[in-house]
């Protein structure tokens, strides 16, 4: 198994900036993908951004040009830090990593979620 915890959420005015962690641990061999997701209250749980073990990184329109996600791997944690904040950026954020087994299956692991409120 492996385990997520998630560090760094809060509340912030709009145009605040914020920066979350995730630091991986228990059965880590393995693990490429890792990423940020975040789910507003009654909406869909949506991609926010991943980053390969090799540093290549992906972003929602949305938060283009405002987030920037980041890892070291030595230590197995991946950031997430968070700039010129918007009221709909609030929501519950989540850390997700993905481990390839000896067989070539993808097992996806989640953390328990940080809560993100960013006021008007």
């Amino acid at each position: 198994q492996v385990q997520l915890v998630e560090s760094g959420g809060g509340l912030v005015q709009a145009g605040g900036s914020l920066r979350l962690s995730c630091a991986a641990s228990g059965y880590i061999s393995g693990i490429n993908a890792m990423g940020w997701y975040r789910q507003a209250q009654g909406k869909q749980r949506e991609l926010v951004a991943t980053i390969s073990s090799g540093g290549s990184t992906k972003y929602a329109d949305s938060v283009k040009g405002r987030f920037i996600i980041s890892r070291d791997n030595a230590n197995n944690t991946v950031f997430l830090q968070m700039n010129n904040l918007k009221p709909e950026d609030t929501a519950v954020y989540y850390c997700n990593a993905i481990r390839v087994t000896y067989g070539g299956s993808r097992l996806p692991y989640w953390g328990q979620g940080t809560q993100v409120s960013v006021s008007s």
